[in-house]
C-alpha cells in the first residue's frame, strides 16, 4: 500500500540527514531526488532507510526526459521501481521536459513545443511508464525562458489535454509558474485558474534569481514574496494540497526551511481555503 500524503513536507538533502534524524521536526513527509538512491548500497540508502521509519516519502526524478524522441531508458525505469519497492512512495513524479539530443545529456530541463503532435507522443510514453511503474506518474511544469513558434496551444491547455490523454496526474510548481509568467508576459493566475482540481497531487515552492529582465529558477534563495502571494491564490483555487519547500543551492540550516515551511502551513490554513 501506497501511504496517504498530506500536509507540508521538505525536500530531503545530504546536508539535514543527522538534523532530522536527531530532532524528527514537525514533517508530513519528505521528498527524495531519485537519482540519488539508484546505487545498490552506500551512505544515502543508509540514511534512506533510517529517516523511512518516521516519514512517508514522495520520489521526485530529473532523468526521465519524458518528452524526449530517444527511446525510454528501460535501464533507469528498471532501477526506478526497484527504488519504489524499498521506498514505497506516495507517489513518483518528473518534468515535463527533454534534456538531450542525440545522446548528449544536456543537464537542463528544455520545454516542449505545445502542439498536437507532441501531446500524442508525450501522452503515449506517460503511458508506457505508467504501465511500467505499475502506478501514475506526477508531471511537474518546468520553468523556461523561450517558446516555439509552433506551439497551437498554451502551457495550461497543453497539461490539462496530457492529463486527460495520458491519465497522469500533476505537481505543479508554483515559483516555475511565476518564473514562466514573468519570463513570457502571461498571467500567472490565468495557469492557477486553468489548472484541473482533481489532477494536482502536489505543489512545489522555491526560490528564484533575476538576470537581468530574465528570471532563472534557481532554487537557491527563500521563497520570493510573489510567489508567496500566487501560492496563497492557488490553494484559494486548488484547496490545500500537499506543498513543500525545494532547494538545490545555498542550502541554508533546517531550522531556516522549517520556518519558510511554517509560513505554507499558515497560508494553507487560512479561511478560504477548502480541503483538497
Amino acid at each position: 500500500m501506497h501511504p496517504v500524503i498530506r500536509g507540508f513536507g521538505l525536500g530531503l538533502r545530504p546536508q539535514h540527514y543527522a538534523g532530522l534524524l536527531a530532532t524528527r521536526p514537525d514533517l508530513d513527509w519528505l521528498e527524495i531526488l531519485s537519482e540519488n538512491y539508484l546505487l545498490a548500497g552506500g551512505k544515502p540508502l543508509y540514511f534512506l532507510d533510517r529517516l523511512r521509519e518516521h516519514y512517508p516519502m514522495v520520489m521526485h526524478g530529473v532523468s526521465l526526459s519524458i518528452g524526449s524522441t530517444a527511446p525510454l531508458d528501460f535501464t533507469y525505469l528498471e532501477k526506478l521501481k526497484t527504488l519504489a519497492r524499498r521506498v514505497q512512495p506516495g507517489w513518483i513524479s518528473d518534468h515535463l521536459c527533454w534534456t538531450g539530443v542525440a545522446g548528449v545529456n544536456l543537464h537542463d530541463l528544455m520545454p516542449l513545443p505545445y502542439t498536437a503532435e507532441a501531446l500524442r507522443h508525450v501522452s503515449q510514453r506517460i503511458r508506457q511508464v505508467q504501465d511500467f511503474l505499475g502506478r501514475r506518474l506526477l508531471i511537474e511544469n518546468v520553468s523556461s525562458y523561450l517558446t516555439y513558434r509552433s506551439s497551437q496551444m498554451t502551457e495550461w491547455e497543453f497539461l490539462n489535454a496530457l492529463c486527460e490523454e495520458s491519465d497522469c496526474e500533476l505537481l505543479l510548481d508554483v515559483n516555475n509558474v511565476y518564473v514562466s509568467a514573468s519570463n513570457h508576459g502571461f498571467s500567472a493566475r490565468t495557469f492557477i485558474d486553468a489548472m484541473p482540481r482533481g489532477r494536482v497531487r502536489q505543489l512545489h515552492l522555491a526560490g528564484h534569481s533575476h538576470q537581468g529582465e530574465l528570471l532563472i529558477d534557481t532554487h537557491d534563495s527563500e521563497v520570493a514574496e510573489p510567489v508567496w502571494e500566487l501560492y496563497r491564490y492557488t490553494v484559494e483555487r486548488l484547496g490545500a494540497v500537499p506543498t513543500m519547500i525545494e532547494r538545490d543551492d545555498r542550502i541554508p540550516p533546517l531550522a531556516q526551511l522549517l520556518a519558510e515551511l511554517g509560513r505554507a502551513r499558515a497560508l494553507a490554513s487560512g479561511p478560504k481555503v477548502r480541503a483538497a
